[in-house]
């Protein structure tokens, strides 16, 4: 699952512009853009933090799910896999 739709906009938009720093902005003014900049980098970070722990979880779920189903498919088949001793006496040959 991937998010290029938010997450690369984002960065885009963050990234052009950088480098191109204005000589009228006072540094104070800087500082505070490039915290903006930083926050909105940190809330993408964290909803997407959120985002996958949300998958994981599910895909955990899942896989109990799936171990639970193998567990009860092996105890199904268990009587039925024990092997059967046979004499060979006791078996007809197909001709008969």
């Amino acid at each position: 699952m991937t998010h290029s739709g938010f997450g690369a906009t984002a960065n885009a938009n963050l990234s052009s512009n950088r480098g191109m720093t204005t000589f009228s902005q006072t540094p104070g003014a800087e500082i505070e853009q490039r915290l903006t900049e930083l926050e909105i980098k940190a809330s993408y970070a964290d909803d997407l933090l959120d985002t996958l722990n949300q998958l994981v979880a599910r895909q955990q779920e899942q896989i109990d799910l799936l171990l639970r189903e193998v567990g009860r498919l092996r105890q199904q088949g268990a009587p039925q896999a024990a092997p059967v001793v046979r004499n060979p006496r006791d078996e007809l040959p197909p001709h008969y």
